[in-house]
């Protein structure tokens, strides 16, 4: 089971972005996210008139390195560590490590 999962709200903790809310979009087999309005960069591209495609310069999201990313907790309004704990029933949740409240219902 995944500490992070695609939808969650993170806060960017390091680096150009740091300070930056948002939902992951993408997870990348290689420890890195795709957050949204996240570590934005500038792609040129050329024209492709065979996929309807203009060309331009566009603007997207970068991925960033998992280790940078914490998820967001609602109650403290901060960037908060994730567990994962097992209960009675035998689920496996995800828990907040500073007040140990559970993540997923």
């Amino acid at each position: 089971m995944r500490k992070l999962r695609t939808g969650d709200e993170v806060i960017v903790r390091t680096g150009r972005s740091r300070g930056q809310r948002g939902k992951i979009l993408r997870l990348l087999d290689d420890g890195r996210v795709v957050v949204e309005g996240v570590n934005m960069i500038k792609r040129h591209t050329r024209p492709n008139p065979q996929a309807n495609q203009p060309g331009g310069i566009l603007e997207k999201e970068a991925p960033i390195a998992i280790a940078n990313v914490a998820l967001y907790n609602p109650v403290t309004k901060k960037p908060d560590r994730v567990g994962i704990r097992v209960l009675a029933d035998g689920r496996k949740v995800r828990y907040f490590k500073s007040n140990g409240e559970v993540v997923d219902v």
